[in-house]
């Protein structure tokens, strides 16, 4: 079989446990210092910009939007919906508004999304929450000029899952023209192995299913639809210092989208790790913040 399936117990839990591959800080401390840095960065975010705070999508009590308008609020305007990560089982948009300044100082809203995490949240729900939001963003907010998804970690596994969203059942069609996909996990079976789904617990869904079927049907990776000409352009990054399981999913998913006919772009980001390849966001002069921006001024 090779890869994953030849490591042991012990390998595998390393290989998807983030905070032990940086070098910036030991596994005790980064992932607090994570929550620190994005906690303080959101609360900048909401003191200098204008936001609309817990805004309902659904009947949940996780079911809301933080939304962050542009400085300069034009007839319309292109969104970008952040979905945070967490290993889907912590954090929440209420720590992921870090970063918006850069981009609504730029004429692009920001979008943070919440959803129900584990333990009480399910994986096929949180697939489903997320596809939920984009529908009440384009029934509400008829303004918008694009959807930009950007997920980190677990976020980017649930943004892969909307770009395989058959829409029909939703009546809507999202005008997504691009997704940012960042230090994500894109087959979940290798997850079933780890301490991971001892809080995901993915045999626990409503169909009684198997561990293996919940993580197979969301696994973005067996589900790559044929690109279409309107499909939009999708940016897969990977921080140097993930884990080779986190740098390898990123490789294999951008080759299987590409083959499928998509216009995507590999970006491996050079001295950060898997926390601040997403943190350092908040900063104007970013290389993936000045890509994002430049994906958006594309279209």
């Amino acid at each position: 079989m090779g890869g994953w399936r030849d490591m042991s117990a012990e390998a595998l839990e390393d290989h998807y446990s983030p905070s032990r591959w940086s070098p910036r800080l030991d596994r005790d401390t980064i992932i607090d210092a994570h929550l620190a840095v994005t906690a303080a960065g959101t609360e900048r975010a909401r003191a200098s910009v204008q936001t609309l705070l817990h805004v309902p999508y659904g009947n949940g009590d996780r079911e809301k939007l933080d939304i962050y308008f542009p400085t300069d609020l034009s007839e319309t305007f292109p969104v970008l919906v952040y979905i945070h990560g967490g290993y889907w089982q912590c954090l929440s948009k209420d720590d992921s508004g870090f970063a918006a300044p850069p981009l609504v100082s730029q004429g692009v809203a920001v979008v943070a999304v919440g959803y129900d995490i584990a333990p009480e949240g399910h994986m096929d729900a949180m697939v489903l929450q997320v596809r939920r939001s984009l529908v009440f963003l384009v029934q509400q907010y008829p303004r918008i000029r694009g959807i930009y998804l950007c997920g980190h970690s677990a976020g980017a596994h649930l943004a892969a899952m909307v770009l395989s969203t058959d829409w029909t059942e939703f009546q809507v069609v999202p005008d997504i023209k691009g997704a940012v996909l960042v230090s994500g996990v894109y087959d979940l079976e290798p997850i079933l192995h780890t301490y991971v789904n001892d809080a995901l617990n993915m045999s626990r869904c409503p169909r009684r299913d198997s561990c293996r079927e919940v993580a197979q049907r969301n696994s973005p990776m067996r589900h790559v639809p044929t690109a279409v000409p309107a499909a939009c352009e999708v940016l897969v990054a990977v921080a140097q210092h993930d884990s080779p399981e986190f740098r390898r999913q990123s490789q294999e998913y951008s080759q299987a989208l590409r083959a499928a006919g998509w216009s995507v772009s590999l970006l491996d980001l050079a001295g950060v790790d898997h926390f601040d390849v997403i943190e350092k966001l908040s900063e104007d002069s970013y290389i993936l913040t000045q890509v994002i921006l430049n994906m958006i001024s594309r279209a």
